[in-house]
């Protein structure tokens, strides 16, 4: 728990009160969202909480302290970073390149040696850790605050990236972010620590996919996006990137007596740091002997793949602190550590030739075919070009030597060429297909987007299974037991090669399918006769079509009432549907134009799918048209599906937030945020009996913030959270 910062005689005792106490909670808060996994409260009700410190802050600057929340992320760009002298020169460890387990062997037999060991003596205890490809850094906290970030530099002198660093909150299940203080009170004075900081996987391939989209340039790998982020000098562009820090080691120590003792161990030293609250890797242990070290270099390199970051090798250090004094260092390198590394996760190869490939949602991508190389831990023959506009801007042609990456599970990717002149003149791949080359419907790429896309959706072979497991969802089509597994088993089998035939299964062909029983057989045939009644707005989302989800859906049925008025409806006439604009209306009119669509349609007709006649904007009344309102917590008699289906019945929308373009917010019982937010903007509430008023008339009754307003004390905001799920 963090106390409050030094009161001065002008701030009010219980505000500088309630700053530690925001403090405190906004801490706790963004551990359980960044660390765990698992927030306890909603986005809308951390960002009032955070707001409101910053409101005390601003107002009292004396409160704004080193590790206040708020200043994770710096508003000021930074002219240029300031040099910082190593106290304890960040020094790099001896590299030994050879992968094998006689590597782990030669380094074991060195220490031995220098450390003049008999034979016959005890084998060395190692610390054993993993080589994370990161940055390194180097962390400076006085008496537990954060004071100071740097990099390694030359060694000797690094860059001051304090505001960078402050805004590497970690993630999940690896790596955390870097405290602004330290937990406990047993820390020293000073304490500097050394570690990593890098990008998982994941986040390194949503970030180039954001920068594809924008039609930025994209980083080669996760350790150079890292790397570009902490030297950002807008603190709030590194803020954007998902960087994860691992504490390894430690720099200047004054005033703790631990590191000093005779019997003290690197692996107390990780363990103290873990329990300062220092994010500390799990894959560690300590081993004796070059067995013990080949046993762990064969283990990790076995899961490499599994973990959720990059790591070039493992690393191994002389336990013992004593030991490591006596070793000493040669040419500025420990004799008592060194990093065992893995094969490379980037090769050179030869681009032979480049192929479109189809993707389950209709994506082209252009992949490149290369001549076998061994990348990653296996051969790679295949790898992503992503889409023609990254091609072009890499430059790469058939015939070029290019860089291959392959980190993980992730698909290997060509990452650039390796300049210099080509053998002889080769075209640039600017030819994109006109037509798809799975099933030959036309190939489109939306105004303003990267990706080129079949557009024959049901009909490509390509697209199947995306479109059998879309069709049978809860919120189209709702058929029971039809999940991912049994979609790839009817696919494969050839049972299924268009969604019609889903009604055509019988229980003799899904009982011959591999640990398919009669029950579940007759379950699935039950939960597909129960799917054929259902609604148009269903239907027409079920269909998978480009840019229609499923609101849109609802709106389309309940503009048309009519399935052949809308396969049939112009460009223009679509364009008067809400929320259709000139992008959806061409993908809707490109959907129906298709043959073979109006084909599935007809035949899924035939099959005995229907839905109420004159379904649309005749059957109920239009009270609330062009109308937005927010649901929070729990109705009397009506389930938030059930409000929500009222109002868009009605022509209304549901929003999932508060804003001031809302026109009502319906609250029940345990609301939270959103009531509260709609009272402080004046935003007329509503209980039930409100909401089928309004439904009845489209009048809100009373003054604004109090129609029909809750008056029960459950109707009140039980806590700062808001329970309810969002759609």
């Amino acid at each position: 728990m963090f106390s409050a910062a030094p009161s001065e005689p002008d701030i009010p005792p219980a505000e500088a009160a309630r700053a530690a106490a925001l403090r405190a909670q906004l801490t706790h808060h963004a551990e359980r969202y960044y660390v765990f996994d698992a927030p306890e409260i909603p986005d809308a009700e951390y960002d009032r909480l955070f707001q409101e410190l910053q409101a005390l802050e601003s107002r009292w600057p004396a409160l704004r302290t080193a590790d206040s929340p708020t200043q994770r992320v710096g508003g000021a760009v930074l002219d240029g970073f300031t040099p910082v002298p190593h106290a304890v020169p960040m020094l790099s460890i001896r590299t030994e390149t050879d992968t094998e387990p006689t590597g782990a062997t030669t380094f074991d037999t060195r220490v031995r040696r220098e450390a003049g060991l008999a034979e016959d003596a005890p084998p060395v205890a190692y610390s054993v850790e993993l080589k994370f490809d990161g940055l390194a850094i180097n962390l400076r906290y006085e008496h537990g605050v954060l004071v100071q970030a740097a990099t390694r530099g030359d060694g000797e002198t690094g860059e001051d990236v304090t505001q960078n660093i402050r805004t590497v909150r970690g993630h999940a299940g690896a790596g955390g972010g870097v405290p602004l203080r330290l937990q406990g009170s047993a820390w020293p004075p000073v304490l500097e620590v050394r570690g990593e900081v890098y990008m998982r996987r994941d986040d390194f391939e949503a970030l180039n996919e954001r920068q594809r989209e924008r039609g930025d340039k994209t980083f080669v790998n996760p350790r150079n996006a890292a790397a570009g982020a902490v030297r950002q000098l807008d603190p709030a562009i590194a803020a954007q990137r998902p960087l994860s820090f691992y504490a390894y080691g430690l720099g200047e120590v004054q005033g703790w007596a631990l590191p000093e003792a005779d019997d003290a161990t690197h692996s107390q030293i990780l363990q103290a740091l873990a329990d300062f609250g220092l994010p500390v890797c799990d894959t560690r242990a300590v081993v004796e002997g070059a067995d013990g070290l080949a046993d762990f270099h064969r283990r990790v390199g076995a899961g490499r793949d599994a973990l959720p970051f990059d790591i070039d090798g493992v690393v191994y250090k002389v336990d013992s602190l004593a030991l490591q004094r006596r070793l000493g260092f040669v040419t500025r390198e420990p004799r008592w550590a060194v990093a065992h590394k893995y094969p490379a996760q980037e090769q050179a190869t030869l681009l032979e030739r480049i192929e479109i490939q189809v993707g389950r949602t209709g994506k082209l991508t252009p992949v490149a075919k290369l001549a076998p190389v061994f990348v990653g831990g296996t051969t790679v023959s295949n790898a992503t070009l992503h889409n023609m506009f990254e091609t072009r801007r890499k430059g790469v042609r058939v015939g070029d030597r290019v860089i291959v990456r392959r980190a993980g599970d992730v698909i290997p990717e060509v990452v650039g060429r390796i300049p210099g002149e080509r053998a002889g003149y080769v075209p640039n791949f600017r030819i994109w297909p006109r037509t798809c080359p799975a099933c030959g419907s036309p190939a489109e790429r939306e105004k303003g987007g990267m990706d080129y896309r079949c557009v024959g959706g049901l009909y490509c072979p390509a697209q199947r299974k995306q479109a059998l497991l879309h069709f049978a969802g809860r919120r189209a089509m709702d058929v029971e037991g039809l999940g991912d597994k049994l979609v790839d088993q009817l696919v494969d089998s050839g049972l299924i090669r268009t969604l019609p035939e889903l009604y055509t299964l019988g229980l003799a062909k899904l009982t011959a399918l591999e640990r398919m029983g009669e029950k579940s057989a007759l379950n699935l045939l039950d939960g597909l006769e129960r799917s054929k009644q259902t609604t148009l707005g269903r239907f027409l989302f079920a269909l998978g079509i480009r840019q229609v989800g499923e609101a849109t859906a609802k709106e389309l049925a309940r503009h048309f009432g009519s399935l052949d008025k809308l396969m049939d409806a112009p460009e223009a006439e679509l364009q008067q549907v809400p929320d259709v604009g000139p992008i959806v209306a061409h993908a809707i009119r490109a959907f129906f134009d298709q043959p073979h669509n109006r084909e599935v349609v007809e035949r899924l007709r035939a099959a005995g799918i229907t839905w109420p006649e004159g379904e649309g904007a005749t059957t109920v009344p239009q009270t609330l048209a062009g109308k937005t309102l927010v649901l929070t917590g729990t109705l009397p008699t009506l389930g938030r599906d059930d409000a929500k289906a009222l109002v868009e019945a009605a022509g209304g929308k549901v929003a999932g937030s508060v804003s001031k373009k809302t026109w009502a917010v319906v609250a029940g019982a345990e609301a939270g945020s959103k009531l509260e937010k709609a009272q402080t903007l004046g935003i007329p509430v509503l209980d039930e009996a409100g909401l089928h008023a309004v439904l009845a008339t489209g009048e809100l009754p009373g003054a604004p913030g109090t129609a029909g307003a809750p008056t029960t004390p459950d109707a009140a905001p039980a806590t700062p959270a808001d329970p309810s799920p969002e759609a």
